[in-house]
């Protein structure tokens, strides 16, 4: 049994099938990182809360009975039953399979914008949280010692376009970490600007309104310039200008639109709706029972919402999973298989300082209940580092937050139309 990707969906088919097969199969989980990532928590990476390691949680080690290997998957052979694949320093090699769980996430989504692939960073991966984290205390500094208003205005002053799960999370988190930052610095007589940019109508436009309306005067009463109804038209070196002609100095354009479905999917040459591969209800793709997608690279049906598929959460990837690998124990005669039906039981948001906004069970919660809510299901949806985890909120609740540049991404990176999940994109 092969798995391709380690995500959400991949990790948790892996571990759900150790636990069914009890040593009686041969399970293989290629990825190409040894560590599954807890993506929810990268804000708090990127603004000093929490250790990078923290949400890395180890593959060996975490999953009994699985072998991992590392390696990036660049072809399937559907006929012969193999998964070819790229090792780390170059070497080609394949995988066997009897059944195959394609499960490889999704990357940044790019829009038509001239100079955004160039000049923006993006927010998928450990190493790009690492580098946000980088430069913004590199430029809180650098505005500090600038001797003209013009830029260290421009130094201070932050863009984050698209004010979806991820992007309002890292506009919260970033003016507190920038407010920070600035006090350790008397010198900077200013206060660090951030922006939030959508074209949607309103901040979280895909969760309740509630939680909209409770984020929104969250992030307005912290000083974010909230702009709905407006985006970037075009990107510069030294500034972005917005689609209602205002333009907009700053070295720091944060790319957060959304995400779409890994390119390696289009590849396959199988059935795409949306860029995903095409599943039935049972996670099996069409004409290949042997083999299962889940997570963001599959087109789910919605059977709660008929005629509509899956859309893109860790929620859904990671039950997509845990079936995926008891309709693999089921093909083998272990169970019966069955659907994927699952109902949304809620959505939480992380604000920073003691602000989160969160709807357990259509129940509308915020300030520090909604808070408790959102710690608790972070420490019960990560498969490790919890007591780590926890004990990062504690000592940031307590003492100040490191102000010092880590050193761990080179000034010179690649531009975010050729980041992964895992590779940073590019920050002047």
């Amino acid at each position: 049994m092969v798995i391709v990707g380690a995500g959400f969906a991949g990790y948790h088919a892996a571990k759900t099938l150790s636990r069914l097969a009890r040593g009686r199969a041969e399970i293989v989980l290629l990825n190409s990182t040894d560590y599954f990532l807890y993506l929810p928590l990268l804000p708090e990476v990127a603004a000093g809360v929490v250790e990078p390691g923290r949400i890395a949680v180890p593959l060996a080690g975490t999953l009994d009975g699985v072998r991992v290997v590392i390696g990036e998957a660049d072809s399937v052979d559907l006929q012969n039953r193999w998964v070819g694949f790229t090792q780390p320093e170059g070497d080609r090699n394949r995988l066997a399979y009897d059944r195959l769980i394609l499960s490889v996430g999704s990357v940044n989504k790019l829009l038509p914008i001239p100079g955004v692939t160039e000049y923006a960073h993006g927010f998928r991966g450990l190493p790009e949280a690492l580098y946000l984290h980088d430069h913004v205390v590199r430029q809180i500094e650098l505005a500090e010692q600038a001797e003209d208003p013009a830029e260290q205005q421009a130094r201070a002053t932050f863009v984050v376009v698209g004010a979806g799960y991820t992007g309002t999370e890292v506009a919260a988190h970033g003016i507190l970490f920038t407010d920070e930052l600035a006090a350790q610095r008397p010198r900077l007589k200013i206060r660090p600007r951030w922006m939030l940019l959508d074209v949607a109508p309103r901040v979280l436009p895909e969760l309740d309104r509630r939680m909209s309306v409770t984020a929104d005067r969250v992030l307005r009463r912290r000083g974010v310039d909230v702009r709905m109804g407006t985006s970037v038209a075009v990107a510069t070196s030294d500034g972005v200008k917005l689609t209602d002609g205002e333009y907009v100095p700053t070295c720091s354009l944060v790319w957060c639109v959304g995400v779409r479905p890994d390119p390696f999917v289009a590849e396959l040459g199988l059935r795409t709706e949306k860029g995903r591969l095409v599943v039935d209800e049972y996670l099996n793709v069409p004409g290949f029972p042997e083999v299962y997608a889940c997570g963001d690279a599959a087109a789910v049906p919605d059977l709660t919402r008929p005629g509509e598929i899956c859309t893109m959460t860790a929620q859904h990837a990671q039950r997509q999973g845990k079936l995926a690998a008891h309709n693999i124990a089921a093909s083998y005669g272990q169970g019966r298989r069955r659907p994927y039906k699952h109902h949304d039981l809620g959505w939480v948001v992380d604000l920073g300082g003691k602000q989160a906004a969160a709807n357990p069970l259509k129940v509308p919660l915020s300030g520090l209940p909604a808070k408790a809510v959102t710690r608790g299901y972070h420490l019960l949806a990560m498969p490790g580092n919890r007591a780590r985890v926890s004990a990062d909120w504690v000592l940031d609740a307590a003492l100040p937050r490191s102000a010092a540049q880590l050193g761990l991404i080179s000034a010179t990176a690649v531009p975010l139309e050729s980041s992964s999940p895992e590779m940073p994109a590019r920050v002047r």
